[in-house]
């Protein structure tokens, strides 16, 4: 059966309930807010918050290759600007960077994590997730940098804030040895 599409309040009210639901610790509830956003999602496919929670939706109950065209839409839809702000988008960035990982596109997981890097190069959790698509492509070098710098630059252990400058060096180039040549 089609159903119109919801007015505003309606939406919101809708994706409110789904969300809610989402969060419960039940995977039967969990599951109950994946059927509510497809079915939401189906009625506003334009809609990037809506098809971003769907997305979301997927993957906390480990259906990810589901998730995937959802997070497309929502990005897609954010790219028009027509979307997501700014916090949903890193959230959208993140997890289908994660989730083609986790599929074993990790080509497409580093292409996109390093897009998002550079949108948002402040975001630690980004560059973590970016750093584990590296290792997956076997640019180990490079995953070992980036988890380095990111230690160096938000670790609050004392032994490695000692060490900073020293790890932001090193982490420049991990096979240099000093004093040869």
């Amino acid at each position: 059966m089609n159903h119109p599409e919801p007015s505003p309040e309606e939406r919101d009210r809708l994706l409110g309930e789904a969300v809610a639901l989402r969060s419960r610790p039940d995977e039967s509830a969990k599951e109950e807010a994946r059927v509510r956003l497809v079915a939401l999602a189906g009625r506003l496919p334009a809609d990037a918050e809506v098809a971003y929670q769907t997305a979301w939706a997927h993957d906390v109950l480990g259906r990810e290759a589901e998730a995937v065209p959802y997070y497309e839409r929502a990005l897609a839809a954010t790219d028009t600007g027509t979307g997501l702000g700014e916090e949903d988008r890193r959230g959208a960035l993140l997890g289908l960077g994660s989730t083609y990982r986790t599929l074993g596109r990790h080509e497409d997981a580093a292409a996109l994590l390093g897009a998002a890097v550079e949108e948002f190069p402040e975001d630690g959790a980004l560059r973590a997730f970016l750093a584990m698509a590296l290792y997956n492509t076997g640019r180990h070098h490079a995953a070992t940098r980036l988890l380095l710098t990111l230690l160096a630059a938000t670790s609050e252990d004392p032994s490695v804030r000692a060490y900073r400058a020293a790890i932001e060096h090193y982490a420049e180039d991990l096979d240099a040895i000093e004093g040869t040549g």
